[in-house]
């Protein structure tokens, strides 16, 4: 079979429409995601408040993001991980366009108007990028990265043995950012109904910006200094047990996060934080990258509370993968009162910067 072939129709091809997606959609998950991606502790009431506090708080700031977004030309996917030669892959947008050669017929469970129609996309087979880039031994899956830092996983082997692509186009037009776009990580549900219950509607990731290909080596960049896991290894470690606001993929219990302070980190950098200075936290996720509300803690916080990178987690000191928002997450200790906002769970750690 040939992925890069359109696939037969099923059903006749009609119009469908989708009602406009509200960001806090794609939110409601962050809420869910704890149980719902088979951990067995099922959320408190508290928690669940605690968990919808922040998810409405996120969808705020993505509405503001969303206003003031890139356009679709502007637009880039960035592949990295463990790829054969450990090279990450930025695409331009008119390079994901000639990459685009795959369309399918499917329905789209986000599709609230006609959950029955049949909706032609276009776009990117996966496969074709991963045969690219090529993935390294032993790696079993791919994670999907969006604007908002949602995250969704996905086996290997089944984005080499179906279809799934990211989706440029719906029913021929360009996807609007209001729909999900303008890259759509989409499923052929209907040509293989068996996807339907292993890929349910929760990983159709809107607003694709990243793949990442198995987990990225620890690469944290402070100033011109790059520190990698070995050199985190030679911090004093430190250990905190709380229960995380990670969205998706985490208990919903307390969990042990393992890593080093960030005043170590900063301190082995060989760099200094001023009374009245910053420390500015960047996740892969460009909603940790607005240079407009970038994550920000006060020095004092860096000083005088537990605020931690994490890069291990559980008894056994479990690496943290990319499918939980690895290699290095931000971890902030519940006693320490910042007025850091529900941003304080940061996924995909890539960068540390001292700013007044």
């Amino acid at each position: 079979m040939n992925l890069h072939k359109p696939f037969k129709i099923q059903n006749q091809l009609r119009p469908a429409t989708l009602t406009p997606f509200k960001i806090s959609f794609t939110l409601v998950y962050l809420i869910l995601g704890t149980y719902l991606t088979g951990c067995s502790d099922r959320p408190t009431d508290a928690e669940l408040e605690r968990q919808r506090q922040e998810a409405i708080a996120m969808n705020a700031e993505a509405i503001a993001t969303q206003k003031t977004g890139r356009n679709q030309k502007e637009w880039e996917l960035v592949i990295g991980g463990q790829t054969t030669t450990g090279k990450s892959v930025r695409l331009s947008w008119s390079e994901l366009e000639a990459l685009a050669t795959t369309s399918i017929w499917t329905q789209d469970p986000h599709n609230t108007n006609d959950p029955d129609a049949i909706v032609h996309f276009h776009g990117i087979a996966v496969s074709r990028l991963l045969n690219q880039l090529g993935v390294a031994p032993h790696v079993k899956e791919v994670t999907f990265v969006a604007d908002d830092a949602y995250r969704s996983t996905v086996n290997v082997a089944d984005l080499y043995q179906y279809p799934i692509i990211i989706a440029l186009e719906r029913n021929t037009q360009k996807i609007s950012r209001s729909e999900g776009g303008p890259l759509y990580l989409v499923f052929p549900h209907t040509e293989f109904p068996q996807l339907q219950s292993k890929y349910p509607e929760r990983f159709w990731a809107f607003y694709v910006t990243d793949i990442v290909i198995g987990t990225e080596p620890i690469q944290l960049r402070l100033g011109k200094r790059v520190l990698d896991a070995s050199a985190l290894e030679k911090l004093p470690p430190v250990t905190l047990e709380e229960t995380v606001g990670y969205p998706l993929g985490w208990p919903a219990s307390k969990v042990k996060l393992h890593g080093v302070l960030i005043r170590d980190v900063l301190a082995a950098a060989g760099l200094q934080i001023p009374d009245n200075s910053y420390v500015i936290v960047r996740g892969k996720s460009p909603i940790y990258r607005d240079p407009n509300n970038p994550v920000r803690i006060k020095a004092s916080d860096i000083r005088n509370c537990d605020i931690l990178l994490a890069t291990r987690w559980g008894d056994d000191r479990i690496p943290i993968s990319a499918t939980m928002g690895g290699p290095v997450t931000l971890a902030i200790s519940s006693s320490c009162q910042t007025q850091l906002d529900n941003r304080r769970w940061v996924t995909f750690v890539e960068e540390l910067e001292v700013a007044d």
